[in-house]
C-alpha cells in the first residue's frame, strides 16, 4: 500500500532529524482501537469534521488516546490519512501534535494521537469552555507564541517545507498545562526546494483563507501566515472569524478591528471576558501582527519566524516601524475594507467552522 513506504520515508527522516530518537508511532490493530474507545462509542466522541469523527480512548496500560476515525473510504480519503500520517512521522515539535500511530486495516483509516486534556482553542473561545474564562491573557501570550513556533517549524526546518492550509482554532489543541499543539494535517502540502507556491484546489475554512488562496488556489507559506493572523486575533478578541451581524450581513473580524487599532481603541479590542485583565504593550504587539499577517498581499506579510520574534517581543525596531505603516493610517481604512474579497460559501471544497457539539465532553479527565 501506498502509506508502507511513507513510513519508511518518515522514519529515515525522523532519524536524521533527531539523531538518537527512534520514531514514537507504531501500527495499532482495529481490535486494539474498538477496544480503547469502547467501539468507537457515541460518548467517547470528542468531534467530528468533514474528515470522519474523533474519539477519546484508553490504552491497555492505562494512557488516554485520541483516534481520527475517516468517515469512509474513498480515494479522497486514503490520500487525505497517507498525507497526514507522512507529514506527522516527519515532524516532532514541542507545539505540533504527535502521531502516537495509525490503523489500516480493510476500509478502517485511523490515526491515534496523544488526547489533548484542554481540548480546543476553538472551545475556549466559542465553546463548552468559552463561559469558564480558562484562558487568562499570560495564557493566550504562550499559546500564540507557540503555535507560532509550531508554524515556524513547518515553514522553515522541516524538510521539505511543510504548508499547513488548514490554521484555525479548532486545530489548535491544548495539552494539560495549556500549551499549545498545532493538529490535524489532512491538508498539508510539501513544498519543493526552490518553489514559491504550489496552485491547488483550494481546502480550508471560511475566514481563515488569504484572497490570492481563496481566489486562484496559490497556496504559499504566505497563506498560512494569513490564517495565523485571523487566528491572533480571534485569540485576542474573542470573536469569531466571520460574525453574522444580522441575515443578510456578515463581518470579517479585519474589518472589525483594523479602524479600532487605527484609532488605538486597544481596550475595546480585548475580548471582555478578560475583564481588562491583560498586559497593554503585549495586546499591541498581537495585533499589529495580526493585522500585518492579514494584508491582502502577499508579499507584504512577514515570514512566521518573523511573527514568533515579534510576538516574543524581540524585535522592537521592527514593531515601531510596523505600526507606523502607512495599513494603520486611518485614511487606508476604507479603502483596505472595500478591495477585500470575500470567499463564498459556493466553494465545495471549503466548509464553515462548525461548533463541535460533542467538544462538551471531559471523558476520565483528569484536571489535577
Amino acid at each position: 500500500m501506498a502509506f508502507a513506504s511513507i513510513f519508511c520515508c518518515g522514519k529515515c527522516s525522523d532519524r536524521k532529524e533527531q539523531g538518537k530518537k527512534q520514531p514514537t508511532w507504531r501500527i495499532f490493530s482495529l481490535k486494539e482501537l474498538h477496544a480503547a474507545t469502547n467501539n468507537f462509542n457515541y460518548d467517547n466522541k470528542l468531534g467530528e469534521g468533514g474528515f470522519g469523527s474523533v474519539y477519546w480512548g484508553q490504552l491497555w496500560d492505562g494512557s488516554q488516546i485520541a483516534v481520527k476515525r475517516l468517515k469512509v473510504w474513498s480515494n479522497k480519503a486514503e490520500m487525505e490519512f497517507a498525507v497526514e500520517v507522512e507529514i506527522l512521522a516527519r515532524v516532532r515539535h514541542k507545539n505540533l501534535l504527535s502521531l502516537r500511530g495509525y490503523c489500516a486495516e480493510g476500509q478502517e483509516r485511523l490515526i491515534v494521537y496523544d488526547y489533548m486534556p484542554n481540548l480546543s482553542l476553538l472551545s475556549h473561545l466559542h465553546g463548552h469552555h468559552s463561559a469558564e474564562c480558562l484562558l487568562d491573557w499570560k495564557r493566550r501570550m504562550n499559546i500564540a507564541i507557540g503555535s507560532a513556533e509550531g508554524i515556524a517549524y513547518l515553514h522553515h526546518h522541516a524538510t521539505p517545507h511543510i504548508i499547513h492550509r488548514d490554521i484555525k482554532a479548532s486545530n489548535v489543541l491544548l495539552d494539560s498545562d495549556f500549551q499549545a499543539q498545532v493538529a490535524d494535517f489532512g491538508f498539508a502540502k510539501l513544498i519543493p526546494d526552490g518553489a514559491t507556491h504550489v496552485t491547488t484546489r483550494v481546502k480550508g475554512t471560511l475566514g481563515y483563507l488569504a484572497p490570492e488562496y481563496a481566489m486562484l488556489g496559490k497556496a504559499s507559506e504566505s497563506c498560512d501566515v494569513f490564517s495565523f493572523g485571523i487566528l491572533l486575533l480571534e485569540l485576542a478578541s474573542g470573536k469569531k472569524p466571520i460574525e453574522k451581524l444580522s441575515t443578510a450581513t456578515k463581518r470579517i473580524i479585519v474589518d472589525w478591528a483594523l479602524p479600532l487599532f487605527c484609532e488605538r481603541k486597544l481596550s475595546e479590542l480585548a475580548d471582555p471576558r478578560l475583564n481588562g485583565k491583560f498586559e497593554e504593550e503585549e495586546l499591541n504587539r498581537i495585533i499589529i501582527v495580526a493585522l500585518v499577517c492579514t494584508q491582502n498581499l502577499p508579499e507584504k506579510r512577514p515570514t512566521m519566524l518573523e511573527v514568533v520574534d515579534l510576538l516574543k517581543g524581540e524585535s522592537k525596531e521592527k514593531l515601531a516601524e510596523l505600526e507606523n505603516d502607512e495599513l494603520f493610517k486611518s485614511q487606508k481604512v476604507a479603502d483596505y475594507n472595500d478591495v477585500r474579497p470575500v470567499a463564498e460559501d459556493s466553494y465545495d471544497s471549503i466548509s464553515e467552522e462548525k461548533d463541535l457539539k460533542h467538544e462538551v465532553k471531559e471523558i476520565g479527565q483528569d484536571d489535577s
